[in-house]
C-alpha cells in the first residue's frame, strides 16, 4: 500500500515523462524480484522498494539547474525531493534517511554497505543495460565488476546471455 502510494508520487512529478515513469517502475520490479529471491526482511524489501521507485527522482532538477542528467547531479537533487514525498507520505524517518541515502549513493559502485544498496544497484543495471543498448561484452563486463547476488546474476544471464529461437514473425500486437 506504501509503496503504491509512492508510486502515484513519483508518477505524478514526473508528469509528462513517461520513459522516467516506466523506468523506475523496471527497476523496482527487477529490484522487488531480486531482493525477495534473496530473502530480504520486510522492512529491508520495502526500504529497498521505495528506493527502486524513487532512485532517478532528481533528474528533472538536473535537467533544469545544470542541463544535464549525469548521475553526480542525480544523486545530489534526488535525495530533497525524495525526501518531501517520504514525508507526505508519512515513511518513518529512518526509512527515509536510507532511502535518500541510496538515491544519493546509486551511482556509486566502491562501497556498497548494505544488500538492499547492491540490489538496487543491480536492478537500475538490468535496466539501463537495455534501454542504453549495451553490447554483451559491456553486460559481460558490468555482470563481472558490479554484480554479486545470486538471483541479480540469473536474471542477467537469463536476459543478455542466454538464446532462444525466436519465430521471425514473432511481434507483440494489442487488442
Amino acid at each position: 500500500m506504501l509503496v503504491g502510494r509512492i508510486i502515484g508520487e513519483m508518477a505524478a512529478y514526473n508528469c509528462g515523462c513517461p520513459e522516467l515513469v516506466n523506468h523506475a517502475l523496471k527497476v523496482f520490479g527487477f529490484a522487488k524480484a531480486i531482493g525477495e529471491q534473496e530473502g530480504l526482511d520486510n522492512p529491508v524489501q520495502q526500504t529497498l522498494e521505495i528506493a527502486a521507485v524513487l532512485h532517478d527522482i532528481g533528474i528533472l532538477e538536473s535537467e533544469r539547474k545544470y542541463h544535464s542528467y549525469e548521475g553526480e547531479y542525480q544523486q545530489i537533487e534526488g535525495p530533497p525531493i525524495a525526501r518531501e514525498m517520504l514525508m507526505r507520505c508519512e515513511v518513518p524517518s529512518e526509512v527515509a534517511d536510507r532511502v535518500c541515502y541510496l538515491i544519493a549513493h546509486h551511482h556509486e559502485y566502491d562501497h556498497i554497505d548494505g544488500l538492499d544498496y547492491q540490489i538496487l544497484v543491480e536492478a537500475d543495471f538490468l535496466v539501463n543495460l537495455f534501454e542504453q543498448e549495451q553490447s554483451r561484452e559491456q553486460a559481460q563486463q558490468i555482470r563481472d565488476s558490479v554484480f554479486c547476488t545470486a538471483a541479480g546474476k540469473r536474471l542477467l544471464e537469463d536476459i543478455f546471455f542466454k538464446t532462444l529461437p525466436v519465430p521471425s514473425s514473432f511481434a507483440v500486437s494489442l487488442p
